[in-house]
C-alpha cells in the first residue's frame, strides 16, 4: 500500500496518541509526481484522481493514470521551453483541472510552483516576478490576466515575459 511508504503507522487509540506518534516518512528525493501519482496509476490504474465540476456543471473524472500521462507529456513540453529543475514558475489558472495536470508536471521536473490567482494585480504579479525571480508565468488564456501581463510588462520594476504557455 502507497501510505506504508509514508506513514508507519495510519491507527491511534486516541488523539493523545496521535499526537505523541503520528509520523511522516519523506524521502529526501521525494516527488509528488512520481512517487505519488505516477505509483498510484502503476497500482491502481483506474483509481479517481480528480472530479471537476465545470461552472456550467460540466463533470470531468480523471484517473491517476490519466493525470500521469498528461502530466508526463506536460512535463516534456515545458522542458522543451528550457524549464528545469530550481526554476520558479508563477500559475495562474482559475478553478481549472488543468492546474492540477500543470502543477504535478511541473513537480516532476523539479519546479519550483508559486500558485496565483486571478485577485493578484499588477503589482502582485511584479512583486512575485522580482522577489521570486520567476523563468515563466503560466495562465489561462484569459483577457484579465493578458491586459494584468501586458500593464506588467509595461512596469519598468516588473520581470520580462520570458515564458508562457496554454494549459494542456
Amino acid at each position: 500500500m502507497l501510505l506504508d511508504r509514508y506513514l508507519p503507522r495510519i491507527e491511534f487509540d486516541s488523539y493523545e496518541d496521535f499526537k505523541e506518534n503520528y509520523r511522516v516518512n519523506v524521502p529526501d528525493d521525494f516527488n509528488f509526481g512520481w512517487d505519488i501519482v505516477d505509483e498510484w496509476a502503476k497500482q491502481e490504474p483506474e483509481k479517481k484522481a480528480l472530479v471537476w465540476l465545470s461552472h456550467d456543471k460540466q463533470e470531468k473524472t480523471f484517473t491517476f493514470t490519466d493525470i500521469s500521462k498528461l502530466s508526463n507529456k506536460t512535463c516534456h513540453y515545458f522542458r522543451s521551453l528550457g524549464l528545469k529543475k530550481g526554476d520558479v514558475v508563477l500559475l495562474i489558472l482559475r478553478r481549472r483541472w488543468e492546474y492540477w495536470v500543470i502543477a504535478t508536471a511541473l513537480h516532476k521536473l523539479g519546479v519550483i510552483l508559486i500558485p496565483g490567482n486571478l485577485l493578484f494585480t499588477t503589482h502582485d504579479i511584479a512583486y512575485r516576478g522580482n522577489m521570486a525571480e520567476i523563468s515563466a508565468i503560466i495562465a489561462c488564456d484569459d483577457e484579465y490576466i493578458r491586459g494584468q501581463r501586458r500593464s506588467c510588462s509595461r512596469d519598468k520594476d516588473s520581470p520580462q515575459e520570458n515564458s508562457s504557455c496554454r494549459a494542456p
